[in-house]
């Protein structure tokens, strides 16, 4: 149910942007640019990328190397595959501790003619992130029942 949420919001989002930057071509043709639009684009296309990165790690559709588990044993395979996991998660957390720090301190600047906090933009980041985590999280409570590793 989640993942349709997902899907809906960054098919929404997609939308969004795409009517935003024709409306405002068309405007600026006319000789009436809309002023905001840009930044409400860029704002748009920042949270549709991270829910879009999202929706690709639920899907396993990142890039990934293969040659080292494609060279060992199954058993061998299924912990690198776990470790790899975890080292994700743990990227991801240290990551997320500097985008919230970000975030806090980008509350206070005020985003060019739309005069919105540019704190709006960087939690993109801070939820992209959760997403991210609670996916790979997901991944690895799977892979350990499937496996019956633990």
């Amino acid at each position: 149910m989640l993942k349709q949420i997902e899907f809906a919001c960054a098919g929404i989002l997609l939308v969004a942007v795409v009517v935003l930057v024709g409306v405002a071509s068309i405007a600026r043709a006319m000789g009436s640019p809309i002023i905001w639009s840009i930044e409400m684009a860029q704002l748009i296309f920042v949270w549709l990328c991270m829910l879009a990165a999202d929706i690709g790690m639920q899907e396993n559709r990142h890039f990934g190397l293969q040659i080292l588990q494609d060279n060992i044993s199954p058993k061998a395979r299924d912990l690198v595959e776990l470790f790899n996991i975890v080292v994700i998660i743990s990227f991801l957390a240290f990551l997320l501790y500097y985008a919230w720090g970000n975030m806090i301190l980008m509350h206070p600047r005020l985003v060019g003619a739309t005069q919105i906090h540019a704190s709006y933009i960087h939690a993109s980041m801070v939820v992209g992130l959760l997403l991210l985590m609670r996916t790979m999280v997901f991944k690895l409570v799977e892979r350990i029942r499937s496996k019956g590793l633990f």
